[in-house]
């Protein structure tokens, strides 16, 4: 099953920077049977871990994340880039592979005691899920899982979060 999945992965070099194997998870989007298969298989590992909420980080993991949501019946709580929230946030920072940013949240978005699973297209360096994790505890939540498409192991990302249980359909390794 994984190999379906990794088949339609691609694998951009030097992509945002050089030295940097992007891996673009568009096409898996673009196929309507297989985005469904990966929903359908992030979906069931969010209902496994008792989900009450499901967490993307802008901008893929809204992609990621909203039809698993929607496949549930849960509601579903975007983790936005800085000053895209119109009402009162928290916010944490991260550093990515290439950079660093901030993700908010609405202070309102998290029950305390809800549990999370947060969803998004790839695990790298972990700097993002580590973001969205913070958030969610700051706000009285729980994180029980992370579901991505891809997690590529040899940057160690889980290593640095492995208190949390993670799902993903693929690894990959190397470059």
């Amino acid at each position: 099953m994984a190999n379906i999945f990794k088949e339609h992965i691609a694998s951009v070099p030097n992509f945002p920077n050089k030295g940097i194997v992007y891996r673009d998870v568009t096409p898996i989007v673009q196929d309507g049977k297989l985005y469904r298969l990966a929903t359908h298989k992030l979906a069931e590992y969010a209902k496994s871990k008792k989900a009450e909420v499901i967490v993307g980080p802008e901008a893929r993991g809204f992609i990621v994340g909203c039809p698993v949501a929607t496949e549930l019946g849960l509601g579903f709580v975007p983790a936005r880039k800085p000053h895209k929230l119109p009402r009162p946030v928290v916010r944490a920072s991260y550093d990515l592979e290439y950079g660093s940013n901030s993700l908010e949240m609405h202070k309102d978005a998290i029950k305390p005691g809800q549990r999370v699973v947060v969803c998004d297209d790839l695990l790298a360096t972990s700097g993002t899920l580590r973001a969205t994790k913070q958030l969610v505890e700051t706000l009285g939540g729980e994180v029980v899982g992370a579901a991505f498409y891809v997690v590529l192991p040899d940057l160690n990302g889980y290593k640095k979060l492995s208190d949390l249980d993670i799902f993903s359909l693929v690894e990959f390794h190397g470059a």
